[in-house]
């Protein structure tokens, strides 16, 4: 199967745990601290606002098929936003989930790298 048949919210379902581990990653390497402090920064790495910071930070370097990814994601119908964040946030944290799962399916670990290396490093934007 084409990986772009997949729907934009199943490429976001394996996109959220492919980011997720990645943050995981970058925050195990980053020094040795207690699980309840990995654990909260995770969070605020992995929230709808940040995943919606991190593709700003990334847009222009993506090519035009992985705009094409992440409109999809973005654009695409879920049955609920939730309380805590905006809309606008939660659909481009879709978004950039999408691209990551399609990125994944297509075994583009290299440019998956890339990419989070970029957000990584532009964490601390605000």
């Amino acid at each position: 199967m084409d990986n772009l048949q997949y729907s934009p919210l199943t490429l976001a379902f394996l996109g959220d745990s492919v980011f997720e581990l990645l943050v995981r990653e970058a925050l195990v390497k980053e020094a040795n601290r207690p699980g309840s402090e990995l654990h909260k920064e995770k969070l605020e790495f992995v929230s709808a606002a940040a995943q919606a910071e991190a593709f700003r930070v990334i847009e222009s370097d993506l090519s035009e098929k992985e705009l094409d990814v992440f409109k999809r994601g973005r654009n695409a119908h879920t049955n609920h936003t939730p309380k805590n964040m905006s809309s606008a946030d939660y659909h481009a944290a879709t978004g950039l989930e999408a691209l990551f799962g399609y990125l994944h399916l297509e075994g583009e670990t290299e440019r998956i790298n890339e990419l989070f290396q970029k957000i990584w490093e532009a964490r601390n934007f605000e």
